[in-house]
This record gives structure tokens, C-alpha cells and sequence, in this order.
């Protein structure tokens, strides 16, 4: 009984790099593996419409927590959203004006899914552990997601143009599929919390139900990156690059961001909320919109921004005592 408990803590304390593990392992065997080979390609349609329902679920079980009376707009939302179109309008003029292509376009379309995807509803928790405002980075998340929401269906169309589909008509089907995964769950845990208060009950007493779902859907893009990986047509080199440039992004994204949050009293929140990114949702878009291979820029950024919360959170611990 103690070993299986002890068990059950590890698996806890280390969620995120098992569900990694597990994700690239799942895809290693079904690759690997003659008699499975042909069962990966059946499941592999499965999986790529099973990953945006789980990003469904984390948010709409993670804003049926959320108290919508204590939401309130501060001055560093307005601040961090424009710097946040900014730098989308930065990258995305890049590749439209001297019209990117091949590799370079795979690696400023990497770049570009690690600023456009929106906060992570983790940022809440980490800023919790940090001493920040668990309700200004709530309310940011919320926003966001809708900021999001308006500038991939924009900006995809004009990446990765197609002769025989119109402008008009991408930002249609993106907006569509960019709405149902970000803003219906959100409306849709408002409702529930509202109306449905036997249902929402039952939902906010599941201990850590968003936290489990989050990790089903990391491991899930694990597979889907390492995959991109491993069937792409490209060098080390470009993926090293991908890598590096992913970490500097997260760097400035982390460091813009306190140093606006700095001047607004909230360097903390405005930090994670520029900095922590949606990898999940990003690795998504990347796959379903842009080249497969942009994919790899916002899972290395998995990397980078954990570690940079476990160095925060054991600099703030370190200080406490």
C-alpha cells in the first residue's frame, strides 16, 4: 500500500515531464513497431480532434472556478494586450513583406505561435505561488483568449496564403474553429455557473480535474510534436534554430513584461501573463493552420517557460526563508 502511495506522489509532484515522457513513448512504440504501424495511422485522426476537446474541457472546468464578480480590467491588461498585438504585428509583417519562404518560413511561423497563443490558464496558478493577484491574472486570461480569438483568423490567412481560397473564407473557418476552443467554454462555464448550480457543484468539488485534463492534452501534443519531428523534412540546424529562438522569445516575452508590469505595481502578473503561454493550444493551431514543423517552436517553449516558473518559484521560496 505504501508503494503504491508513494506512487501516486511522484506522479503528482512530477505530472508535466511524465505526461511528456508518456506522450513521446506512446508515439515511439506505435512508430516503432511493425504490427502497430498501421493502427498509429488510424488513430492519428482520433487524436488531432481529440486534442482540442480536451483544451475545451481545461477551460471550461478551470472558469466554472472562476467568481466573474471579482473580474475586474486593470491599467497593465490594456499595456501587455497591445505589446501582445505588437509583437504579432512585428512577426506577421516580417513574413507578408519579404514574403518568407521555406525554412525561414517555418521558423518565423515557429516564433509567431509562441507570442499569438493566449496566456495559460496555469499562469493563475503559478502567479498564486508567486504572491501575485490570482483575480488580475484570471481577468487577463479571459481577455486574452478573446485577443487571440480576433487576431489568428487575421493573421493566418496572410502567413500561409492559398491561391484557391479567399481571404474572407480562411478568416471564416479559422474564426469558427479558433471560437469553439477558446470563447464557448468560457460562455458556456458563465451559464453553468449561473443556471446550472446542482451541475457546477458537481464540477468544482472534482480535486484538480483542470490539472489532469491539462496533462492529458500535453501528453497528447507531446506525441504530436515529436511526430512533426520525426516525419519533417528538415535539418538539425533549422530545429536548433527553432529551439533557440524559442528560448529568447520566452525570455523578452518574461522580462517585457515585468518591466511593464514594474511601472503599473504588478510586475509579477503582467509577467506571467506576457510570458506563460497556451503551449497546448499554440502546438494546435501550428498543426491544423500553419506548416506542421512551426509546431516544434511552442513545445521547446513548454521547456522554457517551466523552467523559468521553477526558478521563479524557488527564488521566492528561497527568499521566505
Amino acid at each position: 500500500m505504501q508503494s503504491i502511495m508513494r506512487i501516486v506522489q511522484f506522479l503528482k509532484t512530477w505530472t508535466l515531464p511524465v505526461a511528456m515522457g508518456t506522450g513521446a513513448l506512446l508515439y515511439a512504440l506505435f512508430a516503432l513497431t511493425p504490427c502497430l504501424d498501421a493502427a498509429g495511422d488510424r488513430l492519428a485522426p482520433w487524436f488531432d480532434t481529440l486534442l482540442p476537446t480536451f483544451m475545451f474541457l481545461v477551460l471550461f472546468v478551470t472558469f466554472c472556478k472562476v467568481d466573474f464578480h471579482k473580474m475586474r480590467p486593470v491599467w497593465w491588461h490594456l499595456w501587455v494586450s497591445l505589446l501582445n498585438v505588437l509583437f504579432v504585428g512585428v512577426i506577421t509583417a516580417l513574413i507578408v513583406g519579404f514574403r518568407l519562404k521555406g525554412d525561414t518560413l517555418v521558423l518565423m511561423e515557429s516564433l509567431l505561435m509562441c507570442v499569438i497563443a493566449p496566456c495559460a490558464t496555469a499562469a493563475a496558478v503559478v502567479t498564486q505561488k508567486l504572491g501575485g493577484s490570482l483575480e488580475e491574472i484570471t481577468t487577463y486570461t479571459f481577455i486574452s483568449n478573446f485577443v487571440c480569438a480576433a487576431l489568428v483568423p487575421l493573421c493566418f490567412p496572410m502567413v500561409e496564403q492559398q491561391d484557391d481560397v479567399p481571404f474572407w473564407a480562411a478568416f471564416c473557418r479559422i474564426l469558427y474553429q479558433v471560437v469553439a476552443v477558446l470563447v464557448m467554454p468560457m460562455l458556456l462555464a458563465y451559464v453553468v455557473k449561473h443556471r446550472l448550480k446542482r451541475f457546477h457543484r458537481w464540477v468544482v468539488s472534482i480535486r484538480d480535474l483542470s490539472f489532469y485534463l491539462w496533462s492529458c492534452s500535453l501528453m497528447i501534443v507531446t506525441g504530436v510534436t515529436v511526430r512533426n519531428i520525426v516525419h519533417a523534412q528538415a535539418s538539425s540546424l533549422l530545429l536548433a534554430a527553432i529551439a533557440i529562438l524559442g528560448l529568447v522569445v520566452c525570455v523578452v516575452q518574461f522580462s517585457v513584461g515585468r518591466y511593464v508590469g514594474r511601472r503599473c505595481g504588478c510586475e509579477m502578473e503582467a509577467g506571467q501573463a506576457l510570458g506563460q503561454k497556451n503551449t497546448a493550444f499554440a502546438i494546435w493551431m501550428a498543426y491544423a493552420f500553419l506548416t506542421p514543423l512551426s509546431s516544434v517552436g511552442p513545445g521547446c517553449y513548454i521547456l522554457w517557460q517551466n523552467i523559468i516558473n521553477s526558478a521563479e518559484i524557488w527564488r521566492k521560496m528561497k527568499d521566505e526563508r
